[in-house]
């Protein structure tokens, strides 16, 4: 694995996205038709203000239910609260053009699972640790010199 390599080689473009006021109804209804854990918010023009993980958004229905019983009231907050109420404010995000090595030091100092990457104001993917741990498995492992026919 080459930690020097661009993210821009294995990050995620097929992106789905919200608006900031998308309410919590339909971010769940996203969260469920996908098998994705993060879910960018953006404004016109692809410009990120925030993102909501699946945890977040798990955390809340929790802290939801704790207030009552009732499935109705649920519901009520649910088409209440938007994307702006939840979102982690304008992520750190990343350039294309910066390693993959420098994407896994700050998966390793922090955390959170997920970086948007940025081009100009604008968003263009997302890596996660999960892209990190597939490139990890795919690449290819450099035999030691001197390790020619060793099994």
């Amino acid at each position: 694995m080459n930690p020097n390599r661009p993210i821009r080689e294995i990050m995620t473009i097929d992106l789905v996205t919200v608006s900031p006021e998308t309410n919590a109804k339909a971010i769940k209804a996203i969260f469920d038709r996908h098998d994705f854990h993060h879910l960018p918010v953006v404004e016109k023009g692809d410009r990120l203000i925030g993102i909501i993980s699946k945890t977040d958004f798990f955390k809340l229905s929790y802290v939801l239910s704790l207030r009552t019983t009732g499935r109705t009231w649920t519901e009520n907050e649910y088409q209440t609260l938007s994307a702006k109420d939840l979102m982690t404010k304008y992520p750190l995000s990343l350039d294309p053009e910066d390693t993959i090595g420098l994407a896994a030091d700050i998966f390793l100092a922090n955390k959170f699972h997920a970086l948007p990457i940025l081009e100009e104001e604008r968003l263009v993917g997302l890596i996660t640790t999960h892209d990190l741990l597939l490139f990890s498995y795919n690449s290819p492992i450099p035999e030691a010199e001197g390790d020619e026919g060793y099994i």
